[in-house]
């Protein structure tokens, strides 16, 4: 099997497995103890705090561990807004953060801001500055999206804050290099760097009111000690690999496009995660695709609707306002062999071909100028436009109903990517009616 999902978790790096084995020996007592084991335990904890501090670039005091990524993301969105509410309760995040800061906001008794993104997945700076508040408690922005791979302008927006503190997401960066200056709150998860799975890093600035709900620190040693020592291993191999691994996602975004017919590569092509690729293919949901390319011996991820309980497209995708359907993730760990990538390009295109058939083959030919999809899921709806355009004439309008939440991001990234012309979308029934005509 091909592991191609590292920005889902990373493989355990051989030097966490090490440092997990060794430090089970030392790490095992409470290091609030005041006898032998427990001070042997501080001991364990207090140099991979330092370890950890050094890698991220602040003080060793202002790093605590918790039970994971989205646990230090809770505590740290929650120690701010709580220390800072005399100050007000304004939160700003971006409309592509990690689901783990989207629901913090969600539950957030404050007003939230949303800034959005262009069609590469990143913000703009104004943005920020154009929801900042005088009530502003905080701001969020991850440094590397989770699933374009897109960096975001952490430097310029920390500038743009001042003194509102702002919290980074660094989950997908950190393990590549460092964060750019300015942040106040930076979380960060080691299964996304080689480390064991259930460990956290949560760094607060001294300076920033601070008020977590709890004093107790994540207490599994072994695991911390473990992914501290992964996360410099990768650090101090991150400036070759780095550069390897980004050649190798560069080679597939250039050759996707070509070795598959409508297909739309997205995020920013140079600012970008060294691993993280990510493409969307007309006419095939991605649910179907995934399958096939595990039976390949593949493991990628998807940000497409058709692989969710929910229903609906990613949120990364939908704010970005590109194709979601057919939706495929690439993303490398380090160390990954150069074959696997050359033989996931050979593979790819059949595997598509296959899947667009497989789909395809159960949709009737469409006449007329009025598409019903009502109760189809995606990319049916795409499908039968497709299909009904071609038996217009230039200049006339195709109406689709379509009752899917992927359609209304689905249909305006085909008419983009097929010159056609998107007339606009009224309510209709219990649907959507959506109008486009045909230019070409």
């Amino acid at each position: 099997m091909s592991y191609l999902d590292a920005a889902a978790g990373s493989p355990l790096h051989p030097v966490a497995r090490q440092a997990l084995l060794a430090s089970l020996e030392d790490g095992w007592a409470d290091p609030g103890k005041l006898y032998r084991e427990g001070r042997k335990a501080r001991v364990l904890l207090d140099t991979a705090r330092e370890a950890a501090a050094e890698v991220i670039g602040c003080r060793a005091d202002e790093v605590r561990f918790t039970s994971s990524g989205t646990r230090a993301v809770q505590v740290g969105m929650g120690g701010v807004l709580v220390g800072r509410r005399r100050v007000g309760s304004h939160l700003i995040v971006s409309s592509v953060e990690h689901s783990s800061v989207l629901h913090m906001a969600e539950r957030w008794e404050g007003e939230v801001s949303k800034v959005p993104v262009g069609r590469w997945g990143a913000v703009e700076v104004e943005g920020y500055r154009e929801a900042l508040r005088g009530d502003t408690a905080l701001a969020c922005l991850q440094s590397a999206n989770h699933e374009v791979g897109t960096v975001q302008p952490v430097g310029e927006v920390a500038e743009v804050c001042g003194e509102v503190p702002l919290l980074v997401d660094a989950a997908q960066s950190v393990g590549w290099g460092p964060v750019e200056e300015g942040w106040s709150v930076l979380t960060a998860s080691a299964r996304k760097w080689g480390g064991p799975s259930g460990v956290g890093v949560l760094a607060v600035r001294k300076g920033v009111r601070f008020a977590p709900r709890e004093d107790e620190e994540f207490g599994n040693l072994p695991a911390i000690v473990a992914a501290v020592a992964s996360l410099r291993a990768v650090r101090a191999e991150a400036g070759v690999e780095g550069a390897r691994v980004r050649e190798l996602t560069g080679r597939i975004r250039e050759r996707v496009a070509g070795v598959v017919p409508d297909v739309e590569v997205v995020g920013d092509p140079e600012r970008r995660v060294p691993g993280i690729v990510t493409f969307s293919c007309l006419y095939v949901d991605g649910e179907t695709l995934l399958h096939e390319l595990d039976r390949e011996g593949f493991a990628v991820s998807s940000g497409s609707s058709c692989t969710s309980d929910t229903l609906t497209p990613s949120h990364v995708l939908k704010a970005m306002g590109v194709l979601s359907e057919g939706n495929v993730r690439v993303s490398l760990p380090a160390g990954v062999p150069e074959t696997d990538v050359e033989r996931f390009l050979e593979v790819l295109p059949g595997v598509v071909e296959r899947a667009r058939e497989k789909l395809g083959a159960s949709v009737s030919p469409v006449q007329g100028t009025v598409v019903d999809s009502l109760g189809k899921r995606c990319p049916i709806p795409v499908i039968e436009l497709s299909k009904a355009i071609r038996n217009v004439p230039v200049g006339a309008v195709v109406t689709v109903l379509a009752d899917d939440e992927a359609a209304r991001l689905d249909i305006p990234a085909w008419c983009e990517m097929t010159e056609q012309e998107y007339v606009g979308e009224e309510a209709r029934g219990r649907g959507t009616a959506y109008l486009i005509r045909r230019v070409r």
